[in-house]
Formats: C-alpha cells, structure tokens, sequence
C-alpha cells in the first residue's frame, strides 16, 4: 500500500494494510520522500515500512552527483530508523544498473528491499532476474508483468509465480503484483501462486490528491482474506 505521509499510513492501516511503500511526489512516479516525513510516518503506525529510493522520473539513477545525493538521503534515513527500502535502476541498455545498485546497497547495509517496477521497462526480465540474483537483502520484486499494467501482464505474472514456487534462481524473491491492479486481477493471481499485491491509486477515489480511504482499503484486506 502506498503512503505519502502519515495520514494516509494511518488510514492505510485502520483498513486493514499489512505493509506500507512510503514514497513522494507521485506525478513523478514515486520519489523519495523526506527524512521528516519517514520519521512522522513511523510515530504514526506500528507496521512494515518501505522507503522509496528514487531521485527523478524514469529508471535511469542519473550522473555521478546524482547518485551521491541519493546515497546520501538513504543514509539519512537509515539513521532515522528505516530498515526496509524500494529501489531499482536501469542502465542505457535495458539491464539492471548493478553499480547504482550497489552504491545505494552500501549506503544502507543489511537492509531488505524490493526491486521495483523497473522490471517491467528493462530490456529482458529473465536476463534481468538473473543477474540481481543473490543481491544482498533482496526479497521482493514488484511487479506488473508489463509496462502497460497489471491487465497487460496477467500471464507474465502467473509464469512467473509458478518459477517463484519452484524455486528457480532468479526468481526466489517474493513476487508482489502491482502497476493498474483491479480487484477482479485478485482471484486469479491467488489461483496462481501470487500472494502479495500492492495499490496505491486504487484507495484513493479522488487521485493522488486526495487522501487514503480505509474503507477501500479494507475492500481490498476483506478479498484477499477470503
């Protein structure tokens, strides 16, 4: 579930999400927020908290003073208490920029994190999710299976679900389907194999402007526990 600040983390959780990606300016696609707003994010509610890692639109990390200033806030808010982070770039071919990774892996050592929706904009998610293999405290991949939404990727996701299960390298890490999720997506990525599913959009009937709905939430929380 995505939250922006506190208020939304609290609505979030009085409907009932189990875990929060805190990010920032969603006109840009989620960046990365402020230490101020983490810090109020967690006085605010007891649950799980991903951070986002993310300086500007698109998947590329930018120059080498770019990325410093983003290592730089990942610190920031590591030393305020985040444990859980979301990040994930690509370099000028499509694949993972393992070295923006690293960077920012460095910057906050041990942590857990989910590599995000570059996948569905990367050049060849096999080849993709072959090389993060073995990253440290990588457990999750977000994921719509396309760039074009969770419509879009039903059958990428359910395939991939089945390799997941199967343990296969590369995809050992949590799959957690996200990017245009609908309700009617859930019972059949349940049958699947998927068994974490992310919105943001969807609990917030006026837009990104207006503030989580813990009853739209809880629709959400009231479906998958069926």
């Amino acid at each position: 579930m995505i939250a922006l600040d506190a208020r939304d983390a609290a609505a979030a959780r009085a409907g009932g999400a189990d875990r929060l990606e805190l990010a920032g300016n969603m006109a840009a696609g989620g960046l990365t927020p402020s230490r101020e707003t983490f810090a109020a994010v967690r006085a605010a509610v007891d649950l799980p908290v991903r951070v986002m890692l993310r300086a500007s639109d698109g998947f590329a990390a930018g120059g080498p003073e770019a990325l410093d200033a983003l290592c730089e806030q990942a610190r920031r808010l590591r030393a305020e208490g985040a444990e859980e982070f979301v990040l994930g770039f690509l370099d000028g071919t499509g694949g993972p920029d393992l070295a923006a990774i690293a960077a920012l892996l460095d910057a906050v050592p041990g942590c857990r994190w989910t590599f995000h929706r570059a996948i569905d904009h990367c050049a060849d998610r096999a080849a993709l999710r072959s090389r993060l293999d073995g990253l440290p405290g990588l457990d999750t991949c977000l994921t719509a299976g396309s760039a074009d939404g969770v419509t879009a990727g039903l059958d990428v996701l359910c395939a991939e679900a089945a390799r997941t299960a199967a343990g296969e390298p590369g995809y050992l890490p949590r799959l957690m389907a996200g990017g245009g999720l609908a309700l009617d997506h859930v019972p059949g990525l349940l049958g699947a194999g998927v068994t974490a599913f992310h919105i943001g959009g969807a609990a917030r009937a006026g837009g990104w402007d207006a503030p989580v709905s813990p009853e739209a939430v809880r629709v959400w929380r009231e479906l998958l526990d069926a």
